[in-house]
């Protein structure tokens, strides 16, 4: 493909709460074994985007482990590559990311020193599958500074929480306003977009000049009536997981069989770092009905439209129902767990019960120790 990818991958989500404590958004575990960025990294992949940059910075130890092998995505070739970008001081710059233009503009040596004519800029938190050659081929048929990827959110998520879109019969975007106090479209960004290379390089250092950090806000919306901005409509499954209750929503959506097959025996593949873990056990006076559960994992109670990450162990006469269970959780005897997600490496202790109620997503957060003397 004529184009290299930028993953914007270091943001912080408040809305994420207790589950931002752990990991960047980007890290937070899907599916039973997959994590967000492994959506993004396989669209490049599927793409034949050979050469891709990921920009981390907010809680990043758990996502460069994930990152450091390029195999998983096949980006391990001679030409190209994954690169993993962190902010670093110099004599020049001593700041953090202070924005996601000044991301791209502290590591603009990585656009400069490429030869590709376009870039393919997306965010890490999307749960999706796309070929970005289609919205290529649409941006050069528009002659586009810039198309947006959008999604129709009506009936599914807020669209005030993510950025609003409005555009006319051609699909040009002709407002553009992000996390409004009241969205007047359902049309919202993706966090997807394709510019040409050296386009973004000449914005990107005005913006510096100016002080101007923010992509979206400093580029997008504000060149919005002076560069041609296309939006490109995604029809099929996306959704965003920055916050508590979009993230539940997003790995329930997994126990619909339409959605797994699409995501999962639909070409083409959603690729993911592997651990050799044995097989799910299920043990007598284990029930389990329309879940997942993932490799390492010992179940000896009941399992109820709930999703159990990788080695979670549920014990003995436990209830476990429309609730997620991230990696590595001890869960003890006699336990009831209702509309929660329990944190990773957490040991819950025998006897326990944690219900979410009102409709609200309980996060469970325990320091237990699980080996006593």
């Amino acid at each position: 493909m004529r184009a290299i990818g930028i993953i914007l991958a270091g943001g912080n989500a408040s809305r994420m709460r207790e589950l931002s404590n752990k990991r960047a958004t980007a890290a937070m575990p899907i599916a039973g074994g997959f994590r967000s960025i492994d959506f993004v990294l396989s669209n490049m992949s599927n793409s034949h985007i050979q050469k891709v940059a990921v920009f981390t910075q907010y809680n990043a130890k758990s996502l460069n482990e994930h990152l450091n092998s390029s195999k998983w995505w096949d980006f391990g070739r001679k030409q190209g590559g994954l690169f993993v970008f962190t902010p670093t001081t110099t004599p020049e710059n001593s700041y953090w990311y202070r924005g996601t233009a000044d991301a791209i503009a502290q590591n603009l040596g990585f656009l400069k020193s490429s030869h590709e004519p376009y870039v393919v800029i997306a965010s890490g938190d999307g749960v999706y599958k796309m070929d970005y050659n289609k919205v290529l081929e649409q941006h050069i048929a528009n002659k586009a500074d810039f198309t947006i990827v959008t999604a129709n959110v009506e009936g599914k998520d807020d669209p005030s929480r993510l950025g609003v879109i409005r555009t006319d019969g051609d699909g040009r975007v002709v407002e553009f306003e992000e996390k409004p106090i009241k969205a007047s479209s359902y049309q919202v960004s993706t966090g997807i977009y394709i510019v040409r290379r050296r386009l973004l390089i000449e914005l990107i250092e005005k913006s510096m000049e100016e002080e101007r950090h923010d992509f979206v806000k400093d580029i997008l919306i504000r060149y919005k009536d002076v560069k041609k901005i296309y939006a490109y409509p995604i029809k099929e499954y996306w959704s965003n997981i920055s916050s508590v209750d979009s993230y539940f929503r997003t790995n329930m959506d997994f126990l619909n069989k339409e959605t797994r097959d699409y995501f999962f025996r639909q070409y083409p593949d959603v690729y993911s770092k592997v651990e050799d873990l044995p097989p799910a056990k299920y043990n007598t006076g284990s029930d389990v009905k329309n879940s997942l559960v993932s490799s390492g994992c010992i179940i000896n109670g009941e399992v109820k439209d709930s999703i159990l990450f990788k080695k979670v162990f549920i014990g003995n006469n436990c209830v476990i129902k429309n609730s997620i269970i991230l990696n590595d959780v001890y869960i003890g005897d006699n336990t009831y767990i209702e509309n929660c997600i329990v944190e990773s490496r957490d040991t819950i202790r025998a006897n326990t019960k944690y219900i979410g109620e009102d409709g609200q997503i309980k996060i469970v957060v325990e320091k237990n120790d699980r080996y006593a003397l």
